[in-house]
């Protein structure tokens, strides 16, 4: 079949494809679209570039438009699923491309922006939904979206929904799907987990394969350098100034740092570059990809996630900064240029350390890829280093600082231009503490915080004691050697004469551990403090007393053992 008329096509879509200037199906579209009319399953094997978009929307949309009825609220009647933001918006508009002519509505669902428009625009019911797994199972987690009405459903790039991690989020998405639909299953590779989860959801399902995954487009002149790791961003910055056909290149880094640090060298370089990565907002990538498109970025830098939304006419170079460390990924990769019958050019940059993962490529291609060597001048990768670190610098004033970085000193405003606080004063309106208010006349003044020593809080020298201690107060007792209200033994305030009763003794390493024998001063009228033997507790015979105090193990030095040790010297 060489014309969309013999697919069983309807007129309204033939006419919308004649304006968007397609007249001979793809491969992929001649074998696929008679099927999916049909309502079979379908297993597709193909890869991107090959019009496989077309191949499901197409028949999709005449399916939805042939049984037409308006959408239950929240529910979608065909759901495609998308590995990235930037595929999901280009399956959009292709659905809308060739739905024109028909009323069937068209949505997004995707991470990136706010999700009340989405939850706004799916309450209504929609024909069709593109959407990325993640956000789609929060919204059906939150029931802002219903999949229990889906007809058809369709995974697409299945193999990099795994190489992103997505396979679970899925199966838990089909769980919520009817179990009488059509699904429709593309994928450019099958490792075994993708071949389980096809296994898993196709019913006798239709397999298609276009374009062999070890094949490369016979357009594309490939061609390998040999460079230092560290010389790459110097080789590229060459190839850009030197080579006038690199009008519009699509360079691949293995990570997103990676793509940054190119961005920046090329910028530093004078070199209009922008880079496209999944730490990019959805409107930051908007942006980059319409600067793209339009020209006004010659050099567009992108890891292998981002760059499977990119579908750019006129890219005259695929550049290999990093090589992947999947074969079939350099398929992929170099597929982006040489579209439309035109021709392209591939080059790879291969350092000592990817020279296994060119074998691979090799092997998997059958070919042998010419190669090269090439040698950064004396200086020349330092002065590279140095001007994107020198760009970066005069940059981030404009750019504004990182998140969580501190301002400078200078931009804080001083203390004393602060507002204060609710109704408190200002510092400067407080009094010194020179100044402060003498207390009446005849009252006592309490006592200050007395001196501390070895690390104790409020420790006090034996025997010194305020005044007012004289007038029978209890007092804070010493605290010695970080014990927290020690006393020395035997210590007792002037008021325990009074009959009231203590707080025992605590010994052992217990709380409020206190000396053998200490005495305050006011404790026997004014003596200093002695030591002695442990004076007997109340209600305790004076010969009791006696054998306690001799039955008290004490080490080498004199010194009594806590209580849980005796036990190991007896």
């Amino acid at each position: 079949m060489n014309d969309f008329s013999n697919l069983g096509l309807e007129p309204r879509l033939l006419k919308a494809l004649a304006s968007e200037g397609y007249t001979t199906p793809t491969p992929i579209q001649t074998q696929a679209i008679p099927h999916v009319l049909a309502g079979k399953d379908l297993l597709g094997i193909a890869q991107t570039g090959t019009g496989k978009t077309a191949s499901f929307a197409l028949p999709i949309l005449q399916r939805l438009d042939a049984n037409k009825r308006q959408a239950a609220p929240k529910t979608a009647r065909a759901l495609i699923l998308s590995p990235t933001r930037e595929l999901a918006a280009q399956i959009a508009d292709s659905f809308r491309a060739y739905g024109r002519y028909m009323n069937e509505t068209v949505t997004t669902i995707f991470g990136g922006v706010g999700e009340g428009p989405q939850k706004q625009t799916m309450a209504r019911g929609i024909d069709v939904l593109i959407a990325t797994p993640g956000r789609l199972l929060d919204l059906v987690s939150q029931r802002a979206v219903d999949l229990s009405k889906t007809e058809i459903f369709v995974l697409d790039e299945a193999d990099r929904m795994l190489d992103m991690g997505f396979i679970r989020d899925i199966r838990r998405l089909i769980t919520y799907l009817p179990k009488e639909r059509q699904n429709l299953f593309f994928s450019a590779t099958m490792p075994e987990e993708i071949g389980s989860l096809a296994g898993d959801m196709l019913k006798n399902p239709v397999s298609v394969s276009v374009t062999p995954q070890a094949t490369t487009v016979e357009r594309i002149a490939q061609r390998v350098i040999h460079v230092e790791n560290a010389s790459k961003r110097a080789l590229l910055i060459e190839l850009l100034r030197n080579d006038n056909d690199m009008q519009r290149a699509l360079v691949f880094t293995r990570t997103k740092h990676g793509a940054d640090k190119v961005v920046r060298a090329l910028s530093a370089a004078g070199i209009v570059s922008s880079a496209i990565h999944g730490n990019k907002s959805q409107s930051q990538r908007v942006a980059t990809m319409n600067a793209f498109k339009a020209g006004r970025a010659r050099v567009l830098i992108a890891t292998d996630i981002a760059a499977r939304g990119i579908d750019v006419d006129g890219i005259t170079h695929v550049i290999n900064y990093d090589l992947p460390h999947v074969a079939e990924s350099y398929v992929h990769r170099i597929g982006r240029t040489a579209r439309a019958g035109a021709d392209g050019i591939a080059i790879a940059f291969c350092d000592r350390e990817e020279k296994s993962l060119l074998r691979d490529i090799e092997k998997l291609t059958r070919q042998t890829i010419p190669a090269s060597e090439w040698r950064a001048r004396p200086g020349e990768v330092q002065a590279v280093d140095t001007a994107a670190r020198e760009h970066v610098s005069e940059e981030r004033p404009r750019q504004g600082r990182p998140y969580g970085e501190r301002k400078p000193h200078g931009e804080r405003k001083p203390h004393g231009d602060r507002k204060p606080h609710g109704s408190r004063k200002p510092h400067g309106e407080r009094q010194p503490h020179g100044e402060q208010r003498a207390q009446a006349p005849g009252k006592p003044r309490h006592p200050q915080h007395a001196d501390r020593r070895d690390g104790a809080h409020n420790a006090k020298p034996h025997g010194e004691r305020p005044k007012h201690a004289e007038a029978g107060r209890p007092q804070h007792a010493d605290r010695r050697e970080g014990a927290h209200n020690a006393k020395p033994h035997g210590e007792r305030p002037k008021h325990a004469e009074a009959g009231r009763p203590q707080h025992a003794d605590r010994r052992d390493g217990a709380h409020n551990a206190k000396p053998h024998g200490e005495r305050p001063k006011h404790a026997e009228a004014g003596a200093r403090p002695h030591k002695g033997p442990k004076p007997h507790r109340k209600g305790q015979s004076h010969k009791a007393a006696q054998a306690h105090t001799a039955a008290v193990v004490r080490d080498g030095g004199g010194n009594a053992l806590p209580r849980f040790l005796q036990h190991r010297t007896r």
